[in-house]
C-alpha cells in the first residue's frame, strides 16, 4: 500500500513538475507599457491596464495550471525608457509578454528589443505599418488598428466627398510620418493631391504658426496627422482661426471615443474618423462597454478593447500551445481566430497583422446624443481587406521567406 501511495505521489509530482515546466517560473506574466501621464493618458493609459486585467479574469485567472499575473510601467513616451523598462522586465522581473506600446516609437524599440529575447509583443496602441512591414518580426503582432487602416477609413470618405487637396499637420515622429505617407499616398491614388506638410514637436500646446500654414496652403482638407491631446488641441485652436468657417475640412486622422469625450460634443461635432471598436455598436459590444465603465469610469475605445482582446487571444494560444514558450506561442497566434467583443472573425496574417472590420464613425451633434458617451453613427463597415495592407505586399520578410 505504501509503495503505490509513493509511486502516486511521484507521478502526481512530475505532473505538477511538467506543468511549470511548460509554463515558464510557475506564472504567465504580461506587461502593459504605455504613456499613463502625457498626450496619450487618455487614449490608451491605465484603462488598459483594466482591460488587460478583465481580459485575465474573464479567462479564468489561470492557464496552463498557473496564475496569471499583469503588471504596467509609464513610457513617458520614449523610446529609450520603455527599451530600460522592457529590459528589466524580461532580465529579471519575468515577464513573458509586453502589449499595448502606444506610440510607434516605443513599439518599434520594444518589438526590436523582444525579438532578441524571443519574446512576444503585441501592439495595440502603436500606429505605424512597420511593425508588419520591414520591421516585422516574427514574435511581433499588431491588433487594434494601424495607419493604414486609418487612411482608408477617414481619409476615404472625406476624399469621395470631394476633399481631393491635402496638407497635412503632422507629429514629428514615426507614427507622424506613416500616418501622412499612407494617408498621402491614398489621396493621390484616388486622383487628389498634397499640397504640402508641416511639423510638429509631440506635445507642443501651440498650434498656431502650424495652423497659419495650414491655412494659407487653399488644402480643401487638413489632415491632423498626431493624435491624443495633440489632436485635441489643434482642433480648438483651428476653432479660434477660423479654418473650419472659412471652408477647410479638419480630418482627424487618429481620434478616439477618449478624445471626443475630451473635446465635447459641441466642439466635435460633425468629425469623421475610423475606429477599430465602438461600445453602443451591439448589444454585446455595450455590455462589455459597460462593465469597462464601472471599473475606470469611461467607455472603451479600440485601444482598450484591443488590449482586452490582445490578452485573451494570447492566453489562448498559450493554452494551445502547452506551453508560454515564444515560438510555441508565436505559432498558435498566427493559426487561431480572434472571435472576441472586439473582432468577428479576425485572422492573424504571417507578418503578425491581425485582421478585423474597422469602422467609419460621424460625431453625434449634441440633440443627437442619447445618453452618456452616445456620441457616434456608424457610416460605415471597412472590411479588414481593404483597411489593411495585403500581407503579401507588406515588405514584411517574413512573408517573403
Amino acid at each position: 500500500m505504501t509503495k503505490k501511495l509513493l509511486t502516486a505521489f511521484a507521478m502526481m509530482l512530475a505532473g505538477s513538475t511538467a506543468a511549470l515546466a511548460d509554463a515558464s517560473d510557475g506564472k504567465v506574466k504580461i506587461g502593459i507599457l504605455n504613456d499613463q501621464s502625457g498626450v496619450y493618458a487618455d487614449f490608451g493609459g491605465k484603462s488598459s491596464y483594466e482591460a488587460a486585467l478583465m481580459a485575465v479574469e474573464d479567462f479564468g485567472g489561470k492557464v496552463l495550471g498557473v496564475p496569471v499575473e499583469v503588471i504596467t510601467a509609464d513610457h513617458q513616451n520614449k523610446a529609450d525608457i520603455a527599451s530600460n523598462i522592457a529590459r528589466q522586465w524580461y532580465d529579471t522581473e519575468q515577464v513573458d509578454s509586453i502589449m499595448e506600446l502606444t506610440s510607434s516609437s516605443v513599439g518599434l524599440a520594444v518589438q526590436a528589443l523582444s525579438k532578441e529575447k524571443k519574446k512576444i509583443t503585441i501592439n495595440t496602441g502603436a500606429a505605424t505599418t512597420e511593425l508588419t512591414g520591414k520591421q516585422c518580426s516574427p514574435y511581433g503582432f499588431h491588433w487594434a488598428y494601424d495607419t493604414h487602416a486609418l487612411a482608408v477609413g477617414t481619409g476615404g470618405a472625406l476624399v469621395k466627398q470631394g476633399g481631393d487637396s491635402w496638407f497635412f499637420l503632422t507629429a514629428d515622429y514615426a507614427f507622424g510620418y506613416s500616418l501622412e505617407e499612407n494617408t498621402g499616398n491614398y489621396v493621390k491614388e484616388n486622383g487628389g493631391t498634397v499640397v504640402g506638410s508641416v511639423r510638429h514637436p509631440l506635445a507642443t500646446t501651440d498650434f498656431s504658426s502650424f495652423l497659419l500654414q495650414a491655412q494659407s496652403s487653399g488644402a480643401k482638407v487638413i489632415g491632423l496627422a498626431n493624435a491624443g491631446l495633440d489632436t485635441s488641441n489643434a482642433i480648438k485652436q483651428a476653432a479660434e482661426f477660423g479654418i473650419v468657417q472659412g471652408g477647410q475640412r479638419l480630418a482627424a486622422l487618429l481620434f478616439t471615443l477618449a478624445e471626443v469625450h475630451g473635446l465635447g460634443l459641441e466642439a466635435a461635432q460633425g468629425l469623421t474618423l475610423t475606429e477599430g471598436f465602438y461600445w453602443n455598436r451591439n448589444e454585446e459590444t455595450a455590455k462589455f462597454g459597460k462593465r469597462f465603465m464601472e471599473r475606470t469610469g469611461k467607455m472603451p475605445n479600440m485601444v482598450h478593447a484591443g488590449t482586452y482582446s490582445a490578452v485573451l487571444s494570447y492566453l489562448k494560444a498559450i493554452e494551445k500551445a502547452g506551453s508560454d514558450d515564444g515560438d510555441a506561442v508565436a505559432k498558435e497566434l498566427r493559426a487561431l481566430p480572434v472571435n472576441d467583443v472586439f473582432a468577428e472573425n479576425g485572422k492573424v496574417a504571417e507578418n503578425g497583422r491581425m485582421i478585423h472590420d474597422m469602422y467609419l464613425l460621424e460625431v453625434k451633434k449634441p440633440d443627437e446624443s442619447k445618453e452618456p458617451w452616445d456620441y457616434f453613427k456608424v457610416l460605415a463597415t471597412i472590411p479588414g481587406s481593404e483597411a489593411f495592407i495585403d500581407p503579401a505586399k507588406s515588405g514584411c520578410d517574413l512573408v517573403k521567406s
